[in-house]
């Protein structure tokens, strides 16, 4: 018998979520089958089969979430020996105290069968329900004073796993934050009150609450607002796409002009294009490497896709290849590959009409540049008022490898490549 777990399919996944299974118990596996699609921090990936058989169980249903390493699925390949496969966790029996310290005895005859020591129900209620959970559930819960019994488990066998305390985390380090308050059990009375309904994360949206919180908190951040003149990029990108509909290609977008400006100005400020290592190095990272990240909103989640050598590739190229990672973002399509790499990344929402914002860095880049919208608003020009389009732009830079000049000179040079948009294209 052979125990299919839950694999690593990323580098920062800590559990996946069963998609859809493309297998059922009494199907015949073969080498290269797809047996499941799992959805991990960053997309929805399909998992092959290494070994043939057949198909003998499924462990967790769709749409369960497991932590990596534990058993998924099992198949039969005929041999006789069966694996210890994931269940419903059985109460560990009492051990009959040999002395005066029952209590003492006990806790020692649990400690020493750890194995068994990982399902000790925490309670026994009236309905004889049973919770289980893990040891560092159990560990966070008398840190935290967590009342487990608001807890649903997502783990195999209805197992309380570290993710199913986030919410009760969040709510407690919030209480925390303001001091003494209402317990947390009288949360479901603020909840009725409030019409709330909980909607559960996805593997996505959780990823991007702990990255972004911990470069939010771990990295100091500094900002530095510009403002261009676009007219000229704007009257560019007008004839550019008379001429691209009149031979039939696609049009280009500001965004995909700003993203050619970006990577030019990266070429010529290469210690923007750089990471910090970490507290303890004595050196940094400069990337030779113009990886620029696209931040793409999709009904799944904020997704990075990365366009690699930005700077190598024309604005019909980039506007291409812009748009086909925005579509496979929008499909939960792309892949690891396809997401990995970045050394810089752009966050547009001028197309919400946001005229300027503020973006987190996403680690291990050393600066993101937030968009704003491209507008005409009246100005001084050629000693006149005149409405012309402006553009504002803020990055945030790691102040741990790069200083507020640095910054403002990559904004200076970005500003003059977008008034004089033609070296954007020749």
């Amino acid at each position: 018998m052979i125990e299919i777990t839950m694999p690593r399919l990323s580098d920062t996944m800590e559990e996946g979520t069963i998609v859809t299974w493309h297998k059922k118990p009494g199907d015949v596996v073969v080498i290269g089958d797809i047996l499941v699609e799992i959805e991990t921090d960053k997309a929805v990936m399909e998992y092959e089969a290494y070994e043939a058989g057949t198909f003998a169980e499924i462990i967790v249903p769709e749409g369960g979430t497991v932590q990596i390493g534990t058993p998924i699925a099992t198949i039969d390949n005929g041999m006789a020996t069966s694996p210890v496969v994931a269940s419903a966790p059985q109460p560990i029996e009492a051990v009959a105290p040999t002395s005066a310290t029952p209590q003492t005895e006990t806790a020692e005859a649990i400690q020493t069968n750890k194995v068994a020591a990982l399902s000790v129900p925490l309670e026994t209620s009236d309905d004889a329900e049973r919770r289980i959970a893990s040891p560092l559930v159990r560990k966070l819960a008398r840190e935290h004073d967590l009342d487990l019994r608001q807890v649903r488990g997502s783990g195999p066998g209805g197992r309380i796993i570290r993710a199913d305390l986030d919410h009760l985390l969040a709510a407690a380090e919030t209480e925390g934050a303001r001091g003494p308050a209402m317990p947390l059990s009288s949360g479901p009375l603020l909840d009725a009150k409030r019409g709330s309904q909980e909607v559960p994360f996805t593997n996505v949206r959780r990823v991007i609450a702990r990255r972004l919180g911990e470069s939010a908190r771990s990295v100091p951040h500094f900002y530095v607002t510009a403002v261009a003149d676009a007219e000229a990029l704007v009257q560019l990108r007008t004839d550019l796409n008379e001429q691209l509909l009149a031979t039939g290609r696609d049009k280009v977008s500001l965004n995909d002009l700003l993203i050619r400006a970006c990577a030019l100005a990266l070429r010529e400020h290469p210690l923007v294009n750089a990471s910090y290592v970490n507290d303890s190095s004595a050196t940094m990272l400069v990337h030779h490497h113009i990886n620029i990240g696209i931040a793409v909103a999709s009904k799944n989640g904020l997704v990075v896709p990365v366009i690699l050598d930005a700077d190598l590739k024309t604005v019909s190229q980039l506007g291409s290849e812009a748009r086909a990672l925005a579509t496979l973002a929008g499909t939960k399509g792309l892949s690891l590959e396809q997401m990995s790499g970045g050394t810089f990344t752009i966050s547009n929402l001028g197309m919400y009409g946001v005229e300027e914002f503020t973006a987190i860095i996403n680690p291990p880049e050393g600066a993101i540049l937030a968009i704003g919208t491209t507008h005409r608003e009246p100005v001084e020009w050629g000693g006149e008022i005149a409405l012309r389009h402006r553009l504002r732009y803020t990055i945030s830079a790691d102040h741990r490898i790069i200083d507020g000049a640095l910054a403002a000179q990559f904004l200076q040079t970005l500003t003059h490549l977008v008034e004089n948009p033609l070296s954007l294209i020749v």
